[in-house]
């Protein structure tokens, strides 16, 4: 209870309208999330769950969120990520949520159809492949490892550089590049973190075909958070079936003026061939005029569940690449 996020993001906030240079916010925001993750640790290091092992994505977004001086407990899948929180082992948990390119991370929304932990902040993170092997050159490799969104996020730059190598889907990153240090004749694509911790060397950077190639991901907690001034909420709606069912769900966010910035259906698990929804809308479930729209969703709808309000993710102009 003494890690307070909603506080946090306030510091941050003020770190960064401050700032008159010549360091950058991305630089000053970074300062000071060390400072605060080293004076929260003379308390109690943080336990935090993600998805692993060592090296990945989501290793790299714990430690942008917060700070090195955490405890990192790298698990083999999004489930152990969930369980690891409920069962109180980890105080938070990081899992990927979304990519600015290949879209939702299906599994992590499915996964709060039947967990009641919730949402308490979001990073953005821009994401950079890279092609590490122990072969000297392309004509080398033989095979090519990696997660399947990485290898769909650089099909092209394959199709034209490596049309021959087979591509194998494994469960992480940074699992591709702990499989291949011992093969010349492979490669894997994964983040720089990867290639140190592996000593695999980088044969090619940024081979995304996508250079603004983004991922967004969630941390979950056991509690929700009181407002920051600048939040974002998370909810889960399903209703009756029928001609505007889904406009009637919505309506109260335009009535109150309020801001949807995401939207999916899945499928739920009451039903054949019946759907909930996952919605973004600015603003924090305590405070108006989301306080209200909520009463008003509640008449409409047979389930209306706040996932979190939390802190926005840090703009993208203050997010550096790792």
């Amino acid at each position: 209870e003494y890690y307070r996020p909603e506080r946090e993001a306030q510091v941050l906030r003020a770190v960064s309208e401050r700032n008159e240079g010549p360091i950058s916010d991305a630089e000053m925001l970074r300062l000071f999330r060390e400072i605060m993750s080293v004076c929260l640790a003379q308390q109690e290091p943080l336990k935090i769950a993600f998805l692993g092992p060592e090296g990945t994505f989501t290793q790299q977004a714990v430690f942008r969120h917060f700070g090195h001086s955490v405890q990192a407990i790298g698990v083999t899948g999004i489930d152990d990520v969930f369980s690891q929180v409920e069962s109180t082992e980890a105080d938070f948990g990081v899992v990927p949520v979304e990519n600015s390119n290949q879209g939702i991370v299906s599994h992590t929304l499915d996964r709060f159809l039947d967990s009641d932990l919730k949402i308490c902040g979001e990073i953005e993170m821009p994401i950079h492949h890279n092609l590490l092997s122990k072969s000297k050159s392309l004509a080398g490799i033989e095979r090519v490892y990696s997660h399947q969104q990485s290898l769909s996020q650089c099909k092209s730059w394959i199709r034209q550089h490596l049309p021959s190598a087979e591509c194998i889907a494994v469960s992480s990153n940074a699992e591709a590049a702990r499989r291949i240090r011992y093969s010349p004749d492979a490669a894997a694509i994964s983040s720089k973190s990867a290639a140190d911790i592996y000593g695999v060397p980088v044969l090619f950077s940024r081979i995304e075909d996508q250079p603004d190639n983004a991922t967004r991901f969630l941390v979950i907690g056991r509690q929700l958070l009181s407002p920051s001034g600048d939040d974002k909420t998370s909810l889960l709606l399903a209703g009756d079936e029928g001609p505007g069912a889904l406009h009637a769900l919505l309506t109260p966010l335009a009535r109150h003026s309020l801001n949807m910035s995401r939207i999916e259906s899945r499928p739920s698990s009451t039903a054949r061939w019946a759907y909930v929804f996952f919605i973004d809308v600015e603003g924090h479930a305590e405070t108006e005029p989301l306080k209200t729209a909520l009463v008003e969703m509640q008449e409409q709808t047979s389930l209306t569940r706040v996932l979190g309000s939390y802190p926005k993710a840090v703009s993208k102009r203050n997010v550096s690449d790792n």
